[in-house]
């Protein structure tokens, strides 16, 4: 019996039967074991490819080339982990869970404890649960002592994202044009960093807590030159102290304008005047499942994250597709380098050649706005560079 608390314990123990252990050891995620497991959405076609697959199991030649007998899942695996131990391409999730559709009624679900098994029969190969070689499957967690009180696995080291899934955004309009803003700092200060106080002119309610963002700059596609949105690099926190003030002078001829304050809570960098303040929102915790787009997809990057010239592997990009080009939180993008223009040495008449261009890395894309979305690299062979290009994997 696997000992927990509250609504986590009541979701364990409903997964302890046989048809739901699986469930409970494939894929799914959460930030925090203390949070209750949610109901994550299984698509109409990602149950459809499960179900095919199901019928005949996957074939040996899509297994990953060292692909394991067995895995025990461990605190710190993620979905993309596990994918990728036993298949070729780690977004192909519907089918690592097809694999044994029988036994993986929720395919969002894998607990620290529980061990895999790799089955080959007759060309094909299947998931189950239990140890390699018994003769039976063993369908049943292993836990444990220091597991009991963890969560659902991340499909990817969440860590690289979550202090983007707030943080990074675009706005449709210049909207913090007319956010308050920091105009200056106790003692003259120009350069403030943590615990700073910081005076703010604009209307500010009495929330507690406000986040500090550069002033946004507009991102440009870069195919069209079309104005996608404006990108707000964040700056840090800070906590509301008074409100502003706005008073008669002495000689009543004019007004004496008193700015509100501001402690600066958390800096990702020194913030300074002109510097805007947004609302903090509830903090974006929703998880979601690697995932190939369902339909043709290709863009380019538009922007390094914090204005690098190039980027690698764990970096952010900003892509120049958003909602209305049917991107999706979870989508797995492959990056394209352009295949260069080179003389053919072996032909007298040095005929031009072009050279295809080539998949040199995968994207995950976890935010994503109207026109524009954000990734994060999830693998690169050579350095990333805005203007390239994306497709589907």
């Amino acid at each position: 019996m696997i000992l927990c608390h509250g609504e986590h314990a009541r979701t364990r123990r409903a997964l302890a039967s046989p048809s739901r252990l699986l469930a409970a050891a494939l894929l799914g995620l959460s930030l925090q074991a203390t949070h209750a497991a949610p109901d994550y959405p299984v698509t109409a076609a990602q149950r459809s490819t499960a179900r095919q697959v199901a019928e005949t199991g996957v074939p040996l030649s899509e297994l990953a080339p060292n692909a394991p007998e067995s895995h025990v899942v461990r605190r710190g695996d993620t979905l993309w982990d596990i994918s990728k131990l036993f298949l070729r391409s780690p977004w192909r999730w519907p089918e690592l869970w097809g694999m044994n559709l029988e036994q993986i009624r929720n395919p969002h679900l894998i607990y620290p404890g529980q061990e895999l098994v790799l089955v080959r029969e007759g060309g094909r190969a299947r998931l189950q649960f239990g140890r390699a070689g018994s003769g039976t499957v063993k369908l049943s967690p292993r836990v444990r002592a220091g597991d009991v009180d963890n969560g659902p696995l991340a499909s990817i080291s969440l860590h690289l994202i979550e202090p983007f899934l707030n943080d990074a955004i675009v706005l449709e309009a210049d909207e913090l044009d007319k956010a308050p803003r920091i105009v200056a700092g106790r003692e003259g200060r120009v350069l403030l960093g943590r615990g700073d106080t910081a005076y703010v002119r604009g209307e500010m309610p009495p929330l507690r807590n406000w986040r500090v963002f550069r002033q946004a700059r507009p991102l440009l596609d870069p195919d069209t030159r079309a104005l996608l949105g404006y990108e707000a690099a964040f700056v840090g926190s800070a906590e509301y102290v008074r409100p502003g003030s706005v008073t008669p002078s002495a000689d009543g001829k004019t007004q004496e304008i008193v700015p509100g304050t501001v402690v600066l809570t958390t800096l990702r960098q020194e913030a300074g005047a002109g510097d805007r303040l947004a609302q903090a929102p509830t903090r974006d915790t929703t998880n979601f499942v690697p995932h190939a787009p369902s339909a043709p997809i290709a863009g380019r990057i538009v922007s390094i994250y914090g204005d690098g010239m190039s980027a690698g592997q764990n970096q952010i990009v900003a892509l120049n597709r958003g909602r209305v080009d049917g991107i999706e939180r979870g989508h797995v993008l492959a990056i394209q380098r352009a295949g260069e223009r080179i003389a053919d040495r072996t032909d007298p008449q040095r005929a031009a050649l072009q050279l295809p261009d080539e998949t040199h890395g995968h994207l995950f894309v976890f935010r994503v706005f109207e026109r524009v979305a954000y990734a994060l690299i999830l693998d690169a062979q050579t350095a990333v560079r805005p203007g390239d290009r994306f497709t589907q994997p």
